[in-house]
């Protein structure tokens, strides 16, 4: 198996969010022990941003890594156990919303995909990028 970043590197879905994690300087944290638990956005969520979005981010270090850490949750927490929760604090600080009623919402997006292994934890593909408020 590979980390999560070379993991998401691999899928090819991930190229904007491999970018901004790479421009954030949080690889070796996401290459690290961990666990991590990651709600990733694929090019597909980043492109529903308002145009300018993401590269307004690249140039914005501190609310670009406050976005991709407000991704991320410390633990390895699979599909199984998202279902009994209703809340995940983050790396960030803050709390995402979990609503697992009719498929899995977190916050207002949608997982896609769960349960994507690594080796230092396990990735949940959403199909939109998580703002913290």
């Amino acid at each position: 198996m590979a980390d999560i970043v070379d993991t998401a590197v691999s899928a090819g879905s991930f190229t904007t969010l491999v970018a901004a994690v790479q421009a954030a300087g949080l690889v070796d944290t996401l290459k690290g022990a961990g666990p991590f638990t990651v709600f990733a956005p694929t090019d597909e969520a980043f492109a529903k941003l308002p145009a300018g979005t993401v590269e307004s981010l690249l140039n914005d270090i501190p609310q670009l890594t406050k976005i991709l850490t407000y991704h991320v949750v410390s633990g390895k927490v699979m599909a199984a156990d998202v279902v009994n929760l209703t809340s995940a604090k983050t790396v960030e600080g803050s709390e995402l919303k979990i609503d697992a009623s009719n498929g899995v919402k977190i916050n207002d997006s949608t997982v896609t995909t769960a349960d994507v292994a690594a080796d230092n934890g396990v990735i949940h593909i959403i199909d939109s990028v998580l703002l913290p408020a």
